[in-house]
């Protein structure tokens, strides 16, 4: 299993607005950038996610999984772009901010540290289960 971060800004697609979406989960539309469709071509379902809420929140809320692999994004004709479907698993106990990501040692290499504006980007295991610890939800 592979691990990836979805960045959405809460006011257009929020955590609650994935978890309405239940089993059927939602695509993951609208991505413009090579490196992160890229990424996306890279995921298998039964992947899993942490969804993070940028802008003035800019904290992982939740862990989502691909339940849909790379397939041509609904929103545009042009068939250079293409998304992943995810569904919501579960809520984070307690929210981990960006700030507290930043300053914790083993997250020092996490591309969210270094390329913070890229949407969707890989997350290690050992960042994963960081994140996760910080978050005081099960990592599984």
């Amino acid at each position: 299993m592979a691990y990836w971060l979805f960045k959405s800004e809460p006011s257009t697609w929020g955590w609650d607005n994935q978890l309405a979406k239940g089993d059927a989960g939602e695509e993951w539309d609208g991505v413009r950038n090579y490196q992160a469709r890229n990424f996306m071509r890279e995921m298998k379902v039964g992947d899993r996610g942490f969804f993070y809420h940028s802008q003035k929140e800019k904290s992982v809320v939740g862990i989502v999984e691909v339940c849909a692999e790379a397939h041509p994004d609904s929103t545009t004709d042009d068939d250079r772009w293409e998304c992943v479907d995810i569904k919501a698993v579960r809520g984070f106990v307690q929210p981990v901010t960006l700030d507290q990501i930043k300053s914790d040692s083993r997250l020092e290499e996490m591309v969210l540290v270094r390329n913070s504006r890229l949407s969707v980007q890989p997350v290690s295991p050992s960042e994963w289960r960081a994140i996760c610890a910080l978050g005081k939800t099960d990592a599984n």
